[in-house]
């Protein structure tokens, strides 16, 4: 049987696309907002006089799209191409000092995709990882909360989910990642998010709140004191509707392992989110791998090239289309395990638990930033491949046809 995941015209990045008149008959049967195509829109991120307010599922098994942290991202024709309705960024909260938040760029982003009607989620990043975790009560947590208090006003209210700490696990030093100090800052941080919502009420409520997210737990080194404490206080906060979970992975199977561990402690009517997940870390297992016999005979190159020469190649001169396609269709690392954003979201959905999880827009400038084999290979998850692809019709970028293929089916 044919596989889809590869279906797509790769020359013309065209997919599987109703056309205007089709998706305006079954705007008119069925009473729904429609999107323009993407080839529609006067300039990448700007709606046509064709495009009309996007409505958004509740979170429930939602799968929706994430730029991460990018200032530079603003495509709303790629959200459009693969029929996402939810829009996921995170925000520095440092950053809070560098001027008005709601115009620093990814908060601008989220907002203007709230008021075109996508749902909506905002992870609040606090990075310690050269500097220690704050106590509370000390000039430090002050900075901390401070900032945090011009960050809310602009947000709460106007975004679906804000989650309390993108990576706190990861974006600390590595001796205070299963200490109470971690724990204990978060907490004050969640409650001063909590007390700012009760406060102002009415529009507020619209945000629902969520503890940030639990990294590795397929690695029982992980599973921790202060990860179990990070659950316990979740489970009994009844302002906060669940936990985030990040599960980057070298297997499918290995998510699992993350499951098993939050959903049995979220309380009932809890849920989680996973608003970032991946296969990189098999991905960057096989760099050092010869490029597949296959693609180097077609494209002229030696057999002893390395798969991470050829993404450098990419990235130095993009690729066409149909050559990015053959290079991840011709090399079994991939080609195998072409099926994991399906099979990933068929987990968490298979839980009755998941609220929203969201994949990987773009490539951005740091993914390609000195590539080599020691890199880590994000730009390899990403659906639209603006780094290592010419642009397609339309003005969209190229793409990975095995994730923007899966990714609407999935809708």
């Amino acid at each position: 049987m044919k596989d889809t995941t590869w279906s797509e015209n790769a020359a013309s990045g065209s997919g599987r696309r109703l056309s205007r008149r089709r998706a305006m008959e079954l705007v008119g049967l069925l009473g729904i907002t429609a999107w323009s195509t993407p080839g529609c829109a006067a300039a990448a991120g700007a709606p046509s006089h064709l495009d009309t307010r996007v409505v958004a599922p509740p979170p429930k098994n939602v799968l929706g799209a994430n730029f991460n942290g990018a200032k530079d991202w603003s495509d709303f024709g790629q959200l459009r191409d693969v029929s996402a309705t939810w829009l996921r960024g995170f925000f520095p909260v440092p950053d809070a000092d560098r001027g008005v938040v709601a115009d620093q760029p990814v908060v601008r982003t989220v907002l203007s995709a709230a008021q075109q009607g996508y749902g909506t989620v905002l992870s609040l990043k606090f990075p310690y990882s050269e500097q220690p975790i704050p106590v509370p009560g000390s000039a430090a947590m002050s900075t901390a909360l401070n900032r945090l208090d011009k960050v809310l006003p602009a947000v709460m209210g106007k975004v679906d989910i804000l989650v309390v700490g993108n990576e706190p696990f990861i974006e600390c030093r590595p001796e205070d990642r299963n200490t109470p100090q971690l724990n204990a800052f978060y907490e004050v941080i969640a409650r001063r998010v909590i007390a700012f919502r009760d406060q102002h009420g009415g529009a507020s409520d619209k945000t629902k709140l969520y503890m940030g997210a639990l990294n590795r737990l397929n690695d029982p080194a992980w599973r921790t004191a202060a990860t179990d404490r990070w659950m316990s206080f979740t489970r009994a906060t009844a302002a906060l509707d669940g936990v985030d979970i990040h599960p980057h992975v070298a297997a499918v199977e290995e998510v699992q392992a993350f499951l098993d561990y939050v959903v049995p402690r979220l309380r009932a009517g809890q849920n989680f989110l996973a608003l970032e997940f991946s296969l990189v870390h098999h991905w960057r297992a096989h760099l050092s791998d010869p490029v597949s016999g296959a693609f180097a005979a077609k494209y002229g190159i030696p057999a002893t090239t390395r798969v991470w020469e050829v993404i450098a190649d990419a990235i130095r001169r993009p690729f066409t289309q149909q050559k990015w396609t053959d290079f991840l269709a011709m090399s079994p690392w991939f080609a195998d395990r072409r099926q994991f954003l399906r099979n990933a979201v068929q987990r968490f959905r298979a839980t009755g638990r998941l609220a929203v999880a969201t994949y990987g827009v773009s490539q951005d400038a740091a993914m390609v930033a000195n590539f080599g084999p020691e890199s880590t290979p994000w730009l390899l998850n990403s659906m639209f491949c603006p780094y290592t692809v010419q642009p397609g019709p339309g003005g969209l970028p190229g793409r990975n046809t095995a994730w923007t293929t899966s990714f609407r089916d999935l809708q």
